[in-house]
């Protein structure tokens, strides 16, 4: 499966714009998308998710039914491809608190865009790793910061993975300055990186949201795109990790973060018990209330008899007698 996580979205996004986009993606072989909401740090303390809502694709027919409409039936011209919805928060200072925990709950995937060293080296080394899953740097633009090997090894150690967005180099608004600034900053990160830890994504704007990502035709194939950063220094086989293996690891962890246990463990289904296991239950149930009613009786058996002598009592007694012998002794 190949994903391209960041298709950006905003409010002037028209729907037919937006259902376009998203039928040429499936279109280039992309199978996930995401959209993508960019926010200003520090978020409103109520947090709500604008992006429209898609119908999950239908699962796939079982194979005895070659004649049933399914999506891989459908021309891929008419699909649409899973729909994921994506919050990116631009962040210039580390102070502002950015309400993860909060965004987690109202979206799909995090990501942060650090616009100062001091929030990239934040983003590097201190912000949860649960909350957050990628790491978004305007490649297009000059960066106000260097992108050395110990910030970003640390962060792909940590499970966060580095963003590159192409749109903005390759779409028709991009201009040579743009191309300069993002071949650059993208061999700097590779070289920092060791090609670890990348996802590639579009970065395109719907049609008619804005010229800054060129809309849809700033998205290109996957092997247009291995191509495009096997000549920016990033290998052929990292290349399709970073549209394949590394974004399908953001999703999944990301869903299990959401809906599993602690984070670790998906719960998907509790098993229901076998007639046998009940019958053992009820076994186990009977007995030991039947146990609990035969201590019950025996307790009051032995209240209407005698009570047992307790331990001083019977130092007493023993006591008491050695002074009558000792008396008798005597006299």
């Amino acid at each position: 499966m190949l994903y391209d996580l960041n298709i950006a979205w905003s409010p002037s996004t028209t729907a037919a714009d937006l259902e376009r986009t998203l039928r040429f993606s499936s279109q280039l072989g992309y199978n996930v998308v995401a959209l993508n909401h960019t926010l200003d740090a520090p978020l409103p303390s109520n947090i709500s998710n604008p992006l429209p809502k898609f119908p999950s694709p239908p699962p796939p027919s079982h194979p005895s039914h070659p004649s049933s409409s399914t999506p891989q039936n459908e021309p891929r011209n008419q699909r649409i491809p899973t729909i994921l919805h994506r919050l990116t928060i631009n962040l210039a200072d580390p102070a502002q608190n950015p309400q993860l925990p909060k965004a987690a709950q109202a979206y799909d995937i995090l990501a942060l865009r650090p616009h100062t060293e001091k929030a990239f080296q934040a983003a590097c080394l201190t912000v949860s790793a649960t909350d957050v899953s990628l790491i978004s740097l305007d490649l297009a633009a000059r960066l106000p910061f260097y992108l050395r090997p110990k910030p970003c090894m640390a962060a792909v150690n940590r499970g966060l993975r580095f963003e590159i967005c192409y749109g903005r180099a390759v779409g028709p608004g991009a201009d040579a300055r743009a191309r300069a600034n993002f071949i650059g900053n993208v061999a700097q990160l590779v070289r920092a990186t060791r090609g670890r830890g990348l996802v590639v994504s579009s970065g395109g704007e719907a049609a008619g949201a804005g010229a800054g990502g060129g809309g849809a035709l700033a998205l290109r194939a996957p092997a247009d795109v291995v191509n495009l950063l096997a000549v920016w220094g990033l290998p052929t086989d990292r290349g399709m990790e970073a549209l394949g293996t590394n974004p399908r690891g953001v999703v999944v962890n990301e869903a299990i973060k959401r809906s599993g246990f602690r984070g670790v463990v998906d719960i998907v289904g509790v098993a229901e018990r076998s007639e046998e296991e009940r019958a053992k239950e009820d076994e186990k149930r009977d007995n030991k209330k039947r146990k609990n009613g035969e201590g019950e009786a025996a307790g009051k058996g032995g209240e209407a008899g005698e009570q047992p002598m307790s331990k001083r009592q019977a130092k007493k007694m023993k006591a008491a007698l050695r002074r009558k012998e000792a008396e008798d002794k005597a006299a």
